[in-house]
Order: structure tokens, then sequence, then C-alpha cells
């Protein structure tokens, strides 16, 4: 009677759920993570609206009257809140807040 070694076998089994559970947080930390960069991007082009707006009342404003000024200004506000998500410091808080959350 021959009798076979299912060690191995029961091992590969383990690291393999370790593996796709750790494959797993890495997927939800990375959605999390890009989700926290977006909100942060809406609060800072919120911001942004609010300060170019109350500009418009100065005669030294950053836009010239013309027909596409509101336009200039919202590609204007995307570009930079855009750019500045994830460097200013929220998106980081909120990821580490809702992460330990889970």
């Amino acid at each position: 009677m021959q009798t076979t070694d299912s060690s191995v076998a029961l091992i590969n089994a383990n690291y393999s759920g370790a593996i796709k559970h750790v494959d797993t947080n890495a997927k939800n930390d990375a959605a999390l993570r890009e989700q926290t960069d977006k909100f942060e991007a809406f609060f800072v082009k919120q911001i942004l609206d609010i300060a170019i707006n109350s500009e418009d009342n100065n005669e030294n404003s950053l836009f010239p009257k013309d027909a596409g000024d509101k336009i200039y200004k919202s590609m204007y506000n995307d570009t930079m809140s855009n750019a500045l998500s994830g460097k200013l410091g929220l998106s980081e808080m909120l990821f580490t807040y809702l992460k330990e959350g889970r």
C-alpha cells in the first residue's frame, strides 16, 4: 500500500489563499486611494471656484472679461485641482481614517 504526502498540497492551498487575500487588499487600497484623491481634487476645485469668483470683483482679475471667461476659469480650476490632488494631505488623512475603519 502506497501513501501519498498531501502536506505539500495543503501548504500550497494555504499560501495561495493568503496571496489572493493580500492581492485583494492591495486592490482595495488602490481603489480607496483613488477615491480619496478624487475627493481631494473636488474639494480643491470648490475652493478655487470660490477664490476665482471672488476675484471677479477686482479689476486686476486673472482672466479677462470676455465671452469665454467662465470656460477658461472652469478649465483652469479643473487642471489645478487634478494637479494638486493627493499632495495636500487631505487625501492621505481620509485614506488612513477609512482604512482603519475596515
